[in-house]
């Protein structure tokens, strides 16, 4: 009998140990998670805040200690790719965009993000067949496979696409314009405009908005001897003819003469992907490039324009 009670009690001494034991360690892991989830978050929101003020290598930091915190999450992939694209580091940012695609592979925004990859790169071959994934899901998306089929001077296929949305009601302002465009380049010479006075150029300008080359001879005009004409023009520009890489270059230009230069940058380095068997046009944008990057003290993007426009041969 008294064996028995001390072995009673002695499997209660291992036993309520043992409980208490279990107990604290799944109270114990469970805080440990929990804690990594705040340390995650707090290093995710500052990745966010760090990239609204455009500070991308520390937001770059945060999603790596994110990464370290819990790998193999989309989010952070996505975060990491769109930063590296903002610093213009076009290999890294396809590699973390692959890694968050292979997560989840049909995600729209995604699937865009890597079509401004690819179209920085001017890979727009590859951007095609991105920009065709998405528009399975949304059709709406073929106004952007319009402009890359034009990229890839596919110009056959954006004329075919631009008549089916223009049956449907779907064509923009813009793309009328490139549609216009594309046409008249199988169509006649425009006669050359004699008149050159400011008043006259204006005049002609304003009866015919729809023509690109009375809004050139004025642009090319005010910007010797009207620049607050030019201004004002300019600004027109893109947005009446938003496949004229003229037009960008103008805005640039006059961006730079106001000394807003990383709008400059922003117009001349969209524009230049317009830029199809010029050289000359297109020396001018790297030309403007290397000023506008000069004059923000980023002497590295100077000199890789500065060596771009060395290698055109005109």
């Amino acid at each position: 009998m008294i064996k028995r009670v001390v072995l009673i009690v002695f499997l209660g001494l291992l036993y309520n140990p043992f409980c208490a034991i279990a107990q604290d360690s799944i109270a114990i892991a469970e805080d440990v998670e929990e804690k990594k989830l705040v340390k995650f978050q707090e290093y995710f929101f500052k990745a966010l805040s760090d990239k609204s003020i455009k500070n991308y290598q520390k937001s770059i930091e945060s999603l790596e200690e994110c990464n370290q915190i819990f790998p193999e999450n989309k989010s952070v992939y996505f975060e990491l790719s769109k930063n590296y694209l903002l610093l213009n580091k076009t290999r890294e940012a396809k590699i973390y965009i692959d890694k968050a695609l292979s997560l989840e592979s049909s995600n729209i925004w995604m699937l865009q993000h890597l079509v401004l990859i690819h179209k920085k790169k001017r890979n727009y071959k590859e951007a095609i067949k991105t920009q065709l994934k998405i528009v399975e899901q949304n059709p709406k998306q073929r106004t952007e496979l319009v402009r890359l089929y034009y990229f890839n001077r596919q110009y056959t296929d954006a004329l075919s696409l631009m008549n089916t949305l223009e049956q449907e009601n779907g064509l923009s302002k813009s793309l009328k314009q490139l549609q216009y465009s594309l046409v008249q380049r199988r169509g006649p010479l425009v006669k050359k405009e004699t008149i050159e006075d400011l008043p006259s150029l204006i005049a002609n300008f304003e009866n015919n908005q729809t023509s690109f080359t009375n809004l050139k001879k004025l642009l090319d005009f005010t910007i010797k001897s009207d620049i607050q004409t030019f201004h004002t023009y300019s600004k027109l520009g893109i947005d009446l003819f938003p496949a004229q890489p003229f037009m960008y270059l103008s805005r640039g230009k006059s961006l730079q003469m106001q000394k807003k230069h990383q709008e400059a940058i922003d117009v001349l380095e969209s524009g230049i992907d317009f830029v199809i068997e010029n050289p000359s046009l297109e020396r001018q944008f790297y030309n403007e490039l290397v000023k506008a990057y000069t004059s923000i003290n980023k002497p590295t993007k100077a000199t890789e324009y500065l060596e771009k426009a060395k290698k055109i041969k005109i």
